[in-house]
Order: C-alpha cells, then structure tokens, then sequence
C-alpha cells in the first residue's frame, strides 16, 4: 500500500471512529436525565412507557431505507447527517412543551439513529476492507467510550443544574462538529465505490437472467443463519440490560451488587472488542463465532444452573465476551451478501435486530412471569446454537477482507 494511501485510509478509519464515538454519546445525553423528562411531562407510568417506546419504533420504521439512502448519497454523508438530526431532535425532545411532542421527537431521533447506524457500519466496512484485515470490532468499542463519555456529561449537566434544553444544545453542537469534522476525513464517494464489488452485467443483447432457485436457497439461508446469531448477542446484550440487576436481586446480592451484573456483561464485552480484531485476523469470524456461541452458552448456563451471586458475575461476564465479536461479524457478513445491493443485507440486519431489541423484553418478562426469572437465560441458550451455525461466515481469516480490496 503507497505512503499517500496508507494515510488516507488511516484518516478515514480515526473518522470512522470519531462518528461511532459520537452515536454513542448523543443518546447516552439523554439517558440519565429520561426520569427527569417523565417528571416535567407530568407522566404515569403508562406514558413513560409510551415515550420510551417511541426511540424503537421510529427506528424500526425507517431503518429498511437506509440502504437506498447510503446507495444514493453515500455512507459517510447518511451518518453524518443522520448524527446531526439525531441530535436535533433530541434537543427537540428536551425542549418540546407536550408529551405528544416529546414522543414524535424521540420517534424521529430513534429513525435517524438507525439511519447512522448503517451508514457509519457500511463506510466501516469498506474502510475495512482497504486496510485487508478485520477492524470494525474497534470501532463498536469506540460506541461504547461514546456511551461512557455521553453518561458522564449528562452527570456533570445535574450536577450543574443545566437545564435540559441547555444541556442538549451543548451536546448537539459539540457531536455535529466532531460530526461534520470526522466527514472531511472521511473516504471519498470514489473510493467508497471503488472497494465494492461491481457486479457483472448481463451480456449484450440478452435479459438479465433471473437468480437460480439454488441460489436464492443459499442466499436465504445465510440470511437466516446471520439473523439467528445477531438475535443471540441482542438476548445476551437484554439480559444484562433489563433483566441481571433484577435476577442478582433474587439471589440475595445488596443494591450496589446487584448492579454489577450489568456492569460484568458490558466490561467484558468492551474488552472483547477491543481485542475482537486481533482475534478474528488471527481465527477467522466463522470460529470466532463459534468460540462466542460457546462461551455465551457457559456463562449463561453458569449463571441459571449455578444460582450464586459470584457464579452469576461470571457467567455474564463471560456472556460479554463471547458476544462482543458477534453484531459487528454479522454486519460484515450482511454487507457481503452475494446477489443483494450495496447495503441492503446490512439494513436488512440492522432492522431485524432491532425488531429484537424491542421484542425481547417483554418475551423475557413473560418467560419470567409464568415460569420464574431463571428462564431468562433459555432464549440465550437456545439461540447461541446459531453461533455455531456460522457457515456464512469466513472459513479462513484473511480470506475475504480482501475481497473487493484496493490494491496499492
């Protein structure tokens, strides 16, 4: 790789990163202060659970456009202006004097946080694929610094007494210059099409020969496959998030212990990805999924089957790590799914699993209601099988990062 080139994709990966670091931070802005909002809305319960919802379905409606949108005008600039949005609404939100307001805010906010989601994923991955070698696990773990740093500033804004619509003018602002910064370094739209593999035209004179039945086979099957796993790391990731504090609880673990088990799960799954790249250049997605699936299995089996507070710690931990590689292995895979346009097997998974995220809670909950909490663990354990369903993914580590790659 020439000297000018390795520079240009070395900029657009720390861009890359600047944009998940960001969408990250704009939603954890909010987070914290969500009870405060319930507060000055005057809401019971029942439309708390309305305006919490609305973040999902906004995405769920919208994400299926964001592969015709980053064909259209490029990955780099979808989540760019996506981030911009996201955080205008979510100043819209803070400041709207009305829950139907607040609600129609956070559903626009939760569709362009989808919209950025793909976008910063597909230009990830074809930064990627310059480089030759697995590096989008970093990135995920950047989102998760993002998070991190977002909570902490939403601290410092209650600490300060900054009102709501201050304290998210200040984070719109400052995300849509790190924002609108990270897009000049971006790659080109040039480059961006350059690394995508063209797709060979039917011959002159003849039709476009329809996809042989075989074909569709394999292609559905793989979608399956990529599903079914993506659906295993979103049960593990709602397990810690909605259900762990409650399930340490039960086992007699004090309040401040209890929280561990969310903090266990998400530690170890940041530190997965921070080391997730060097694993896969070195095992290949395909056993890196299989050794997740496997250790999903342990640590949630470790957790249900061995009740105690120290087991339970350590089976989620494990569970964290296990899925750490499993989301941004997915993307990769979708991304490259023969027969489908640029993006479209990205959106398609983007969408499903957040379909999961808000469908596995309220599963979960009626797991636990009629069959006792410890069934939590059940959809983790079933659905980690697909891990080891993994023939969509690489056989060889190197095998398909260069693909498509630029040669110097």
């Amino acid at each position: 790789m020439a000297a000018s080139e390795s520079s240009v994709n070395s900029r657009a990966r720390a861009a890359v990163a600047a944009l998940f670091l960001t969408n990250g931070a704009l939603f954890a802005n909010m987070a914290p202060r969500l009870p405060e909002l319930k507060r000055e809305l005057e809401l019971d319960t029942a439309g708390y659970g309305l305006l919490v919802t609305a973040w999902p379905v906004g995405a769920i409606l919208a994400g299926l456009a964001a592969g015709a949108l980053v064909r259209r005008f490029g990955s780099a600039q979808v989540a760019v202006v996506g981030t911009i949005v996201t955080g205008a609404a979510l100043l819209a939100a803070g400041s709207a004097p009305g829950v139907v307001l607040v609600v129609l805010a956070f559903a626009l906010g939760g569709a362009m946080d989808s919209i950025t989601d793909v976008g910063q994923n597909a230009h990830g991955l074809v930064v990627q694929r310059r480089y030759g070698r697995s590096i989008l696990n970093s990135f995920h773990a950047l989102w998760s610094v993002g998070a991190v740093i977002g909570g902490l500033m939403a601290a410092g804004a209650i600490q300060m007494n900054l009102a709501l619509p201050v304290h998210l003018g200040i984070s719109m602002v400052l995300f849509a210059a790190v924002a609108l910064t990270a897009l000049k370094f971006c790659l080109p739209r040039s480059a961006e099409l350059a690394v995508i593999e063209p797709v060979a035209p039917p011959a002159p004179g003849t039709a476009q020969a329809a996809a042989p039945a075989g074909s569709r086979g394999r292609l559905l099957l793989m979608m399956s496959a990529l599903v079914l796993i993506s659906v295993a790391g979103v049960m593990v990731e709602d397990a810690g998030n909605s259900w762990s504090t409650l399930y340490l609880g039960q086992l007699g673990a004090p309040a401040a212990l209890a929280a561990s088990g969310f903090i266990a799960l998400v530690g170890a799954q940041f530190i997965g990805r921070i080391l997730g790249d060097g694993m896969v250049n070195r095992f290949g997605q395909r056993g890196m999924a299989q050794f997740g699936g496997a250790l999903i299995a342990i640590g949630m089996g470790l957790a249900l089957f061995f009740p105690t507070v120290p087991g339970t710690l350590l089976g989620f931990a494990a569970a964290g790590f296990g899925s750490a590689t499993l989301v941004p292995a997915v993307m990769d895979q979708a991304d490259k799914l023969p027969g489908l346009p640029p993006g479209t097997g990205l959106s398609i998974v983007s969408w499903l699993m957040r379909l999961g995220f808000l469908f596995s809670p309220p599963l979960v909950g009626f797991l636990a209601e009629n069959f006792g909490l410890r069934t939590d663990g059940v959809p983790d354990c079933g659905t980690c099988g697909a891990c080891l369903f993994a023939s969509a993914a690489s056989r060889k580590p190197a095998e398909r990062w260069n693909r498509g790659a630029r040669k110097p």
